[in-house]
């Protein structure tokens, strides 16, 4: 431990991030607009499980919209020139993403337990009108959670200006407590229903012998794209944010220990696989919405078929030219 110098690379950040986000941001438009395209051609056929699909796409695009500022900010060598209210308003975004991405991948999580582990007693009791009433449910939920962190200092000027993702290094105690319950209420409660439910289900499909083999497939499918998404996303994010906080305190008490830089590298990490969530929750429309994979079927089919297409028009053409 050293209590007079730690020596932490904050020029991490700045090369680390900008060329991820131009990833997330080109595949995350792409891959949830073709979701919601798919989703709103069908909306008179709507479910109820695309309501939550379509709420989890629009948290997405909401994210990615604030993407380009980001880009700004870093290849600027982390210099914010957007000002205050706009830099609060691009990190109420990211939250407001993260933690309506794990409601709705919840609500998601529930709506398949009742609909699989209890089809008999709730069969005709659910409707798209109760699944809409959630929705908002969980929209004001998340933003009850994430309101908070308006409150705090997310900006500094000097020669530079900073857009803190927490806040500023004096108000770095308080924040680690709001960030400890917020972990608590708006992930860990959240995860384990998740994961209650699913490990349920599972132990259903496979201990039920009438059930179809194509539904314990999907059922299978979905719960590895969840255990991707928890263990690559929200896991690391939120195990790395807390320890970063809690360097970052000690280092205002003068005391490094020496993992602060690879916490805080670790950290850095984390908040491009958390940005990633905005790439992989399309894989949730594909196994959540039965239409959606026979779209991209379809899709795929008229691709192959691009090429033959040419190929015969050229061999015609150069038949009539001789």
């Amino acid at each position: 431990m050293n209590k007079t110098s730690c020596v932490i690379r904050f020029d991490f950040t700045s090369r680390f991030l900008p060329p991820v986000y131009i990833v997330v941001f080109i595949f995350g438009l792409l891959a949830n607009g073709w979701g919601l395209k798919c989703l709103l051609q069908k909306w008179r056929k709507l479910k109820i499980i695309n309501v939550f699909l379509l709420n989890l796409g629009l948290a997405d695009i909401l994210y990615l919209l604030t993407l380009p500022f980001l880009m700004v900010y870093y290849f600027t060598g982390s210099k914010w020139i957007f000002g205050d209210a706009f830099c609060k308003i691009t990190r109420f975004c990211f939250n407001l993403n993260l933690y309506g991405s794990i409601g709705f991948l919840t609500c998601i999580s529930v709506y398949r337990y009742l609909a699989i582990v209890h089809s008999v007693r709730v069969m005709g009791r659910l409707t798209v009108t109760h699944s809409v009433a959630i929705s908002i449910m969980v929209w004001l939920l998340v933003s009850v959670q994430c309101l908070p962190d308006m409150f705090y200092s997310k900006t500094f000027g000097n020669k530079s200006e900073k857009c803190y993702d927490t806040t500023h290094q004096t108000y770095v105690e308080d924040y680690q407590k709001y960030s400890l319950g917020w972990t608590l209420a708006g992930f860990c409660l959240p995860f384990l229903i998740t994961l209650g439910c699913y490990g349920h289900i599972v132990i259903v499909l496979w201990t039920r012998k009438r059930v179809d083999k194509v539904q314990k497939q999907r059922s299978m499918k979905f719960l590895l794209i969840l255990i991707l998404l928890f263990s690559v996303c929200y896991i690391p994010y939120h195990v790395f944010k807390n320890l970063n906080l809690w360097s970052r305190v000690l280092l205002k008490q003068q005391i490094c220990y020496e993992w602060s830089n690879g916490v805080y590298i670790a950290h850095q990490i984390s908040r491009v696989l958390v940005c990633l969530n905005s790439g992989l929750n399309p894989l949730v429309h594909v196994h959540g919405n039965e239409d959606i994979p026979a779209q991209l079927r379809q899709l795929l089919q008229r691709a192959r078929q691009v090429p033959q297409l040419c190929a015969c028009s050229t061999n015609h053409e150069v038949e009539h030219n001789s």
